[in-house]
């Protein structure tokens, strides 16, 4: 199973959606991009379309013109670099192991997830794999505002205050082995509870080099950006 804890007394540099900030994201530009700029791990979003496993972050109405998990695969699988899938499709777990291991990256992969359902039937299929319970559920577009209005800023406060409790058996009911958590529903508590269960702790979308003291005072095992660069700041 992946290895997701820092590295040298570091947080893992992971790229998402490839690099999305410097080159188009899911694309194969951007993942091999990401792995030139030095990254421990590569995120991409997977979704089916008919029987065919396409990389993209929204569900494509078809999958021509798509870069295919195999041809990520294919790239990511000579390089030093970890894969990290973010899984949209539901049902599809079955060939996603079975495309994985054809590739030989079995070991080297997290699949991440909103979805404790998905996360579940992955164990069953490939219990090898790392799987990784992503938090909050984002419906609303709530995590990409800059500028939250009041509401949406109560609803964070209440996600951060809640989640220390909440984090074990979300876990747990997901058959998870790491964390995937929003940054601002961050705290030093949950950090410390996930870390006490022995689960690393992922954060996205960080593209402020701003927050990485902050992010490694608290301890988290990975950081995920859409600028690699800022880890070298």
């Amino acid at each position: 199973m992946i290895e997701l804890a820092r590295r040298e007394g570091r947080p893992l540099q992971i790229g998402h959606r490839g690099a999305g900030a410097l080159a188009p994201e899911n694309s194969l530009e951007g993942i091999a991009l990401a792995v030139e700029l030095g990254c421990d791990l590569v995120e991409f979003d997977v979704h089916l379309v008919g029987d065919q496993l396409v990389v993209a972050h929204d569900r494509p109405a078809a999958a021509d013109g798509l870069p295919t998990l195999d041809d990520v695969l294919a790239l990511l699988a000579p390089t030093p670099a970890g894969v990290h899938l973010d899984l949209k499709a539901q049902h599809a777990e079955r060939p996603v192991a079975e495309t994985l291991r054809r590739h030989g990256l079995v070991e080297r992969t997290l699949v991440s997830t909103f979805r404790p359902n998905t996360l579940r039937a992955l164990h069953a299929v490939e219990p090898g794999l790392g799987l990784g319970r992503t938090y909050p559920q984002d419906r609303t577009g709530l995590t990409k505002r800059r500028a939250f209005q009041p509401p949406a800023r109560a609803i964070v406060r209440g996600l951060r205050r809640a989640l220390p409790r909440r984090i074990a058996s979300m876990l747990a009911g997901s058959n998870a082995t790491a964390a995937v958590l929003y940054w601002e529903v961050l705290s030093e508590a949950a950090v410390a509870r996930c870390h006490a269960l022995g689960v690393p702790v992922l954060v996205w979308t960080v593209d402020d080099a701003a927050l990485l003291p902050w992010l490694d005072e608290l301890g988290v095992d990975g950081v995920i950006t859409n600028d690699p660069r800022i880890f070298d700041n």
